[in-house]
């Protein structure tokens, strides 16, 4: 007999959200990748309309599974989690249920958190146990993440290393540009507005607010130093034209070290002039330097310009993030 676990809906404290990190991590043990992205682990201690956490337990109080869904986009994103131990005995579907009917539920309000959208569930790795639940739940793949490596030695910059710089040792900017360090605080306004002009159009990272980026520079890993702002020469106050962000977490062995290219953005008035190829190479050089033995990046499956620009680099196809619908 299958037996559904008991399911809670609302805020996590403190503990709560311990048990869904241990639960993530049981996870990612068990199937070999992260079953929940950074932004869900961000959100689990955050209380807001545009938000629901579900979690399901057993009659013992154990957490065995959990559902985030967030509604803040023009769709509903869901990422969903079960114990490995605690599998096809209907807790998935207990969850996604409850993650479409939070999703879907009528509302007359046009506020950002409103419900009543369409759900998208997140299958990290996209791993055939993920691709036989969606397809036992009615749901298709309508959205690729893309997750790419190479390694960050030797390194082939496509253009000159800059003999003096702000940033020594890294590719020179092309005349007109002058590429200097991120400086928190007195960047943050600026670098939002021009991350929300490169990605206007992606449904997450178009969307990050102050509390996003104030959220990830008190993560670890955050360094201003492996963060760089392309602006015009002459004008270090006006916004940046484009950016590289760089992330590698603290804790990696020496010998087994990534570095993320975690962002890569370029004004729409900018574009077409090389600068996404520049910012790579700047990427892949500053990962060098800090020690990364291995660079990866995600990118959407149909950006087909940065593909290319990937693809120029040295990056390869590791691993495919699937975002699932209903038709």
């Amino acid at each position: 007999m299958r037996i559904a676990a008991p399911i809670e809906i609302g805020p996590l404290d403190a503990d709560a959200q311990q048990a869904v990190r241990g639960l993530a991590a049981a996870a990612e043990a068990h199937d070999g990748v992260a079953p929940l992205s950074e932004q869900p682990l961000l959100n689990l201690g955050t209380d807001a309309e545009w938000i629901t956490h579900v979690v399901a337990h057993t009659t013992a109080g154990s957490t065995i599974g959990y559902v985030q869904i967030d509604r803040s986009g023009e769709t509903a994103s869901a990422e969903l989690v079960v114990h490995p131990e605690h599998r096809r005995n209907g807790r998935g579907r207990v969850l996604l249920r409850t993650a479409e009917r939070d999703a879907t539920l009528p509302s007359r309000s046009g506020e950002p958190g409103q419900h009543g959208k369409q759900l998208r569930v997140w299958a990290h790795g996209d791993l055939e146990s993920a691709r036989g639940f969606a397809r036992a739940s009615g749901l298709r793949a309508v959205r690729e993440l893309l997750f790419l490596t190479r390694p960050t030695t030797p390194t082939t910059p496509t253009r000159p290393l800059a003999a003096e710089t702000a940033a020594p040792g890294l590719p020179e900017a092309p005349a007109g540009y002058r590429l200097r360090t991120f400086r928190p605080g007195a960047d943050d306004a600026a670098w939002l507005r021009v991350n929300a002009r490169a990605f206007a159009t992606h449904p997450e990272q178009g969307r990050m607010t102050l509390d996003d980026l104030r959220a990830r520079q008190a993560e670890p890993w955050f360094d201003p130093e492996g963060f760089f702002l392309l602006v015009p020469d002459g004008a270090d106050d006006a916004d940046p034209v484009a950016f590289q962000w760089t992330k590698t977490e603290p804790g990696q062995p020496d010998d087994a070290r990534d570095g993320e290219i975690y962002a890569l953005g370029v004004d729409p008035e900018h574009q077409g002039k090389g600068l996404g190829r520049l910012l790579t190479d700047v990427g892949l050089a500053h990962l060098a330097q800090a020690g990364a033995t291995r660079a990866v990046l995600y990118v959407e499956g149909d950006n087909s310009p940065a593909l290319a620009t990937y693809e120029r680099a040295g990056f390869t196809r590791a691993a495919v993030h699937v975002q699932y619908a209903r038709p």
